[in-house]
């Protein structure tokens, strides 16, 4: 998702491919959020990535750990205003009751998420109260939600995915609804899911400051999904309690929509008169009949008649204690497994701490030649990729691990996730120092291992401090060629150009690619200490103080799926 995007229905922790926190339709106004390089003790902001009612997410950079994480604000719009100095106040005073409740609620939330450390629940790192409002960093996730996952496919995926899929998410519900006290989710839906490059389920956030704003000052049915909250989050009669059996009919309600791409009738229609039709009659001959009706007990209107707990739900879905392998299915869209994955998550984010994404490589369509695709070809099949000395995706990583930590750069990602002969891919880059950008890229089977930019069609690769620039422009636009799989990136923005002329490039079309027996040579023969890829510095002659061959760098990933 880019930094710029409209923002969908809901409040979410962090970004998606689609959405991101809030229900405004337009930037935030200049002044409503904090500017670009504001430091808020060792987290200095470099970019906006979400925005919406009840919060703002910033990009930031951790001096301390250095490296990259989201940082949350609360900030509610409508009846709170910010000043020069960046603190918030109120735009009434007769609001100040609803900014308190909040404010409290925020700062639980993220005290509750912190207490979690699971693979499929959000995860805090730290909070605190300042300018008049609360904070909280967490990892910054970049994925695609399960709604638009499920949108952008023709047809529902296999059992096996979707078992694996609610192994994920069971998994986390259980942690939840073991606390003590126990802890409800209370908002699950096919938005507020993220699925991660590697094939991660994540659920999002609690939504807390949010529902209790919206309690206060709207009608239930606001604040709840139709379709996806069952009858006892409507009632409040004594019988209809909430409990684990709540979260398992909402999380039915997702595999219902999952199958059938339609959320379920709500259940206070179905209350008066249950016209569902159920999975076990709607999907019969596609999945096993057991899951199905597993699904079906679980979307009971009553309560009563659902399971009691996940481990119950389990059973009845035939789910086993085993860990799925993620992107292990014969979906059209399946996720890619991880081969060679950078993931040090920003601790369990995806765009972890050098926001490495998964991404899939694509084939290039040259914008001048709209049906000719400018994929590198080769006369031979590059023969070092075979070397066990040599791993493609550990030289990036090598790269990375050279960088100077302190010169940050970021990237901003349209797309997480491109079809194949349909979507193109689009990246934008933001450096806190001036420089010079190369971007380096290994394809899906590793053989491709190419000096993507500067190339042949575009040159001008100078980036200037807290600049965010856009590529690939137009003179040589890419679009997803496949095959299927992950396209890993690294961007350097180094403090001077930088030559790859010791690793003997070989141009390829518009690119020069590092995939030859001579490279391989070289690389084995290497005595250099910064990494071989990296490239080498070129300084000016009448340089007094000496060449400084230090550089700034970001992994990335894109995924290519085929529909």
């Amino acid at each position: 998702m880019t930094a710029n995007q409209p923002p969908g229905d809901h409040d979410l922790t962090i970004l998606a491919q689609e959405t991101v926190i809030g229900s405004q339709t337009s930037m935030p106004r200049e002044g409503h959020v904090l500017p670009i390089g504001t430091a808020l003790g060792e987290f200095e902001i470099t970019d906006i990535i979400g925005w919406g009612g009840f919060g703002i997410v910033y990009l930031v950079y951790d001096h301390s750990l250095q490296r990259q994480v989201a940082l949350k604000e609360y900030m509610p719009s409508s009846f709170a205003m910010r000043n020069n100095q960046g603190e918030i106040s109120l735009k009434s005073e007769s609001n100040r009751e609803i900014f308190q409740a909040g404010l409290r609620s925020f700062i639980n939330e993220a005290r509750l998420l912190a207490h979690f450390d699971h693979p499929s629940l959000v995860k805090v790192y730290r909070f605190w109260e300042n300018n008049g409002t609360a904070y909280m960093v967490m990892p910054f996730y970049q994925g695609i939600t399960l709604k638009e996952k499920i949108r952008n496919t023709d047809k529902p995926p296999d059992e096996k995915w979707l078992k694996d899929l609610l192994f994920q998410l069971l998994d986390a519900l259980s942690v939840l609804h073991k606390d003590k006290p126990p802890c409800l989710h209370r908002d699950i839906s096919p938005d507020n899911i993220l699925i991660l490059p590697e094939g991660r389920a994540l659920l999002l956030d609690f939504g807390a400051a949010r529902r209790v704003i919206s309690d206060m000052t709207q009608s239930l049915t606001v604040i709840l999904k139709p379709g996806y909250a069952p009858i006892e989050q409507y009632a409040e009669e004594a019988n209809l309690t909430q409990g684990p059996w709540t979260d398992i009919y909402a999380l039915a309600a997702v595999i219902y929509f999952v199958i059938t791409r339609k959320a379920p009738t709500p259940s206070v229609s179905r209350l008066v008169s249950d016209k569902l039709i159920p999975l076990s009659e709607f999907a019969k001959n596609q999945y096993s009949i057991a899951f199905l009706k597993g699904i079906d007990k679980a979307l009971a209107v009553r309560p009563e008649h659902r399971p009691k707990n996940v481990d119950e739900f389990r059973r009845l879905l035939g789910i086993t204690q085993q860990q799925p392998i993620f992107g292990d299915s014969n979906t059209p869209d399946k996720p890619v497994s991880n081969k060679g994955k950078f993931f040090a998550i920003l601790s369990a984010i995806t765009i972890i701490s050098f926001i490495a994404m998964n991404l899939p490589w694509n084939n290039f369509m040259d914008s001048q030649q709209t049906s000719a695709k400018i994929s590198p070809t080769y006369d031979r099949k590059p023969t070092f990729i075979e070397s066990a000395q040599f791993d493609p995706i550990r030289e990036l990583e090598t790269i990375f691990n050279a960088r100077d930590r302190d010169h940050a750069v970021t990237i901003s990602i349209d797309k997480v996730q491109v079809t194949i002969n349909k979507d193109q891919l689009h990246f934008k880059i933001r450096s806190a120092k001036p420089g010079y950008v190369y971007i380096l890229a290994v394809g899906t089977d590793q053989s491709d291992f190419l000096l993507l930019f500067p190339n042949a069609k575009d040159q001008n690769n100078h980036i200037t401090a807290n600049q965010q620039i856009g590529l690939p422009r137009n003179e040589w636009r890419m679009i997803a060629g496949g095959p299927p799989g992950t396209n890993h990136f690294i961007a350097i923005v180094s403090n001077y150009p930088r030559s790859f002329s010791h690793t003997a490039l070989q141009k390829v079309n518009i690119f020069e690619t590092f995939s030859s027996n001579e490279t391989k040579e070289l690389y084995r023969s290497y005595k250099g200490t910064l990494p071989f890829f990296a490239g080498q510095a070129i300084c000016p002659s009448d340089l007094a103080s000496g060449c400084q061959e230090s550089y700034g760098a970001a992994l990335f990933s894109i995924e290519e799926i085929k529909i």
